[in-house]
């Protein structure tokens, strides 16, 4: 800060001390843009388009400014204040009542109400660590201080995709798109191969993922499963998101459960949560409108616990929504652990932007902020406890400085070894057949 040069007389105070004084009136100093946030949220009707998408890109999911070079998978270091988050002054909320009943409601196992959830969400900086706090003590008691991760195999078969997904880099367009030479797609005989390197070098899990293939039918996705249980029969398939389920089953014109039978009959063993991005159609209609519902999303997953699958349930935050989104994205995710108890872990996925269509065009913000990706890990133990007892970090997406302060705030399993991982990251070429 400068010299207040209009009265000189009243210079500004130093940032620390007016930061103490505001914190000794009950208050937090907050770093905002040039404009408020009520403005910032709703940029797109009080800006002009051209800077607009600079206040976008300058922002964070209550509207206040990013204060720091931290992005979601650009294994940038992580902000000097994390460090006073854990260790940093006292670690209670004395006094501070409604906090309190919130954090003790949620240690409790009791649902909590999404206004509640919001303020979780949106905590002021000297309660931050009552909140990692409290997260890290339920993560203790749920499951104790073992920290979990598989060994796996990515095998992304396709990035051919007939779907627009505004924050996908992955997809390359379908047989008339464009990016011909970027296009991919794995074999069965090239899937198989890359399931024995994965055994050989002591995988026990294949994910498989792809875009939706305009050629691709429900059968395709059988004969994906076959070839991987053929390869190494004792190897897990951990494969296809709710969106490409419903796909193969309408190929085939099968109902879900009949469809998902199949596919369980055939060796798949359990499914991604992802397509879930924000369940709320509020945001799908703006980063994924030709996708499946909130409401189809759920369907899927709880049809594929009925008929015997385990699932995860993932959330892709960062980019349009904000935290009443996260906050209805949990209750429907606690709701449908509370009905069919299938979810095996909370996978937090912070929206990589750099690649990203609707960031290139200045309608996103640039992922989230590393304070909100660390809370999003903590409130995410809060609200689902204790119905989801593991809450998984990307180290992919947080870097290993981010992925470790998480797993001290609510987190207990890293995301797997992945080879070759291509979706967070840019896309990289199949060995055969590009």
């Amino acid at each position: 800060m400068t010299p207040d040069h209009v009265n000189p007389e009243a210079p500004w105070p130093h940032l620390a001390a007016l930061e103490r004084q505001t914190e000794e009136a009950g208050r937090e100093l907050v770093e905002r843009l040039a404009i408020t946030p009520a403005y910032v949220r709703d940029a797109g009707r009080w800006a002009d388009e051209g800077m607009a998408r600079h206040i976008r890109r300058m922002s964070d999911a209550r509207g206040y400014a990013r204060t720091n070079a931290w992005f979601a998978g650009s294994a940038s270091a992580i902000p000097d204040e994390a460090a006073n988050w854990m260790s940093g002054g006292p670690r209670t909320v004395a006094g501070r009542g409604r906090l309190t009943s919130i954090l003790a409601a949620a240690q409790a196992g009791r649902d909590l109400a999404e206004q509640e959830i919001v303020e979780l969400f949106t905590v002021a900086d000297h309660d931050l660590p009552a909140v990692l706090t409290a997260a890290d003590e339920l993560r203790r008691v749920a499951v104790g201080e073992t920290v979990t991760y598989v060994v796996n195999r990515n095998i992304n078969y396709t990035n051919v995709c007939n779907y627009r997904c505004g924050f996908c880099a992955f997809r390359r367009g379908g047989v008339q798109g464009a990016c011909v030479a970027l296009r991919t797609i794995c074999p069965l005989t090239e899937i198989a191969e890359r399931t024995r390197e994965a055994a050989a070098v002591g995988a026990t899990e294949v994910c498989l993922q792809g875009g939706i293939h305009p050629s691709y039918t429900g059968e395709t996705y059988l004969r994906i499963v076959r070839a991987v249980k053929e390869a190494v029969p004792s190897m897990h398939v951990h494969a296809f998101s709710p969106l490409e389920i419903r796909h193969g089953a309408a190929t085939l014109g099968l109902e879900l459960r009949e469809y998902l039978s199949r596919l369980a009959a055939d060796g798949l063993s359990s499914l991604p949560g992802t397509a879930a991005e924000i369940l709320d159609d509020e945001v799908r209609r703006v980063i994924c409108p030709d996708k499946l519902t909130t409401s189809e999303w759920l369907e899927t997953v709880a049809d594929a616990h009925a008929v015997g699958l385990r699932s995860t349930a993932t959330i892709m935050y960062g980019h349009v929504d904000a935290p009443v989104h996260w906050a209805r994205h949990l209750l429907r995710v606690r709701a449908l652990q509370a009905a069919t108890g299938g979810i095996t872990e909370f996978v937090p996925l912070p929206y990589v932007h750099m690649e990203a269509p609707l960031w290139r065009r200045g309608l996103t913000r640039s992922g989230p902020t590393f304070r909100e990706a660390v809370l999003m890990h903590a409130v995410a133990r809060l609200v689902l406890h204790p119905l989801v007892t593991n809450i998984q970090v990307s180290w992919v997406k947080m870097g290993p400085e981010g992925a470790a302060l998480c797993l001290r705030a609510g987190a207990n399993d890293l995301g797997g070894t992945l080879m070759n991982e291509s979706i967070s990251a840019r896309p990289v070429a199949c060995t055969v057949n590009c």
